[in-house]
């Protein structure tokens, strides 16, 4: 079964990752929240182009993260759940909730941590707001985030299929939170009770330094409000809003060298 999950695993992901962004894609084109500003088709070549970069580089060189960290934890008895024979049903969802809160505090230390910030820097200077923002990730940020979340699993020891469905989770809310869907207002409220919703993820893409340090979740939602750092709605509104970081323009966040480039160059914000 293990063998089975490690196989199958980037068939898995790539399939809900190409059907969720179809999906998105469409919605953008029939309810667009605000109009872009920039070539769609410029933006998306770029920040596609980062992202499969990022998935070429993490097979190369953690190419155990995921689930085969998991098999191999499984393996030798490591981790926490290992250890004290959890129960399947416990252990997955407890996984997945575990899994959203280390994301929530690694979002939390890259914008605190100043060499963080350079490198997740990149995701924020983009200038439009659409479902390409949600991949767009420098290399060594994503490295980062793969070594948190080797860690992570290496304590807890999680089952296969937990990690598994946390990745994918992720991968798709995180396209979906990024996503410029207009979404009725009462099903916004009523999916904020537990999900991130564009709405609410937008806010954390404002210029206003104030409001970009707002709204760190992912997929649930209540992790802002548990650590005070919920805002409602920006203040602005979202169609007036500025997107993106007011010391880079253009020339900053267009072109795939520019943005593997961009944490290396002088501070702007300075």
């Amino acid at each position: 079964m293990n063998g089975l999950y490690i196989t199958s695993e980037p068939t898995v992901r790539l399939i809900a990752f190409f059907v969720f962004l179809t999906l998105i894609a469409v919605l953008e084109i029939a309810a667009p929240r605000r109009e872009m500003q920039l070539s769609k088709l410029h933006r998306w070549a770029n920040n596609f182009s980062i992202s499969f970069l990022n998935s070429a580089v993490v097979a190369v060189l953690l190419p155990l993260v995921g689930i085969g960290a998991a098999v191999l934890a499984g393996e030798k008895n490591w981790g926490l759940f290992n250890r004290f024979e959890v129960s399947s049903l416990v252990s997955i969802p407890l996984y997945i909730v575990a899994f959203d809160l280390t994301i929530y505090v690694q979002h939390r230390l890259f914008h605190k941590i100043k060499p963080l910030w350079r490198l997740h820097r990149v995701h924020h200077t983009d200038l439009d707001y659409d479902v390409s923002t949600g991949v767009r990730f420098h290399p060594l940020s994503i490295l980062i985030s793969a070594l948190i979340k080797l860690s992570l699993i290496l304590i807890l020891g999680p089952p296969a299929l937990a990690v598994l469905i946390s990745e994918i989770v992720l991968n798709v809310t995180s396209m979906f939170n990024h996503s410029n869907i207009k979404i009725p207002d009462r099903l916004d409220r009523a999916l904020r009770v537990f999900l991130v919703t564009p709405d609410m993820h937008r806010i954390h893409h404002s210029t206003e330094r104030s409001e970009h340090n707002q709204n760190f979740g992912f997929n649930f939602s209540w992790w802002d409000r548990l650590f005070h750092t919920y805002k409602d709605q920006p203040a602005q509104g979202h169609e007036k809003m500025g997107i993106g970081l007011e010391a880079y323009g253009r020339d900053e966040s267009m072109g795939i060298y520019s943005l593997l480039a961009q944490p290396f160059k002088p501070n702007r914000e300075d």
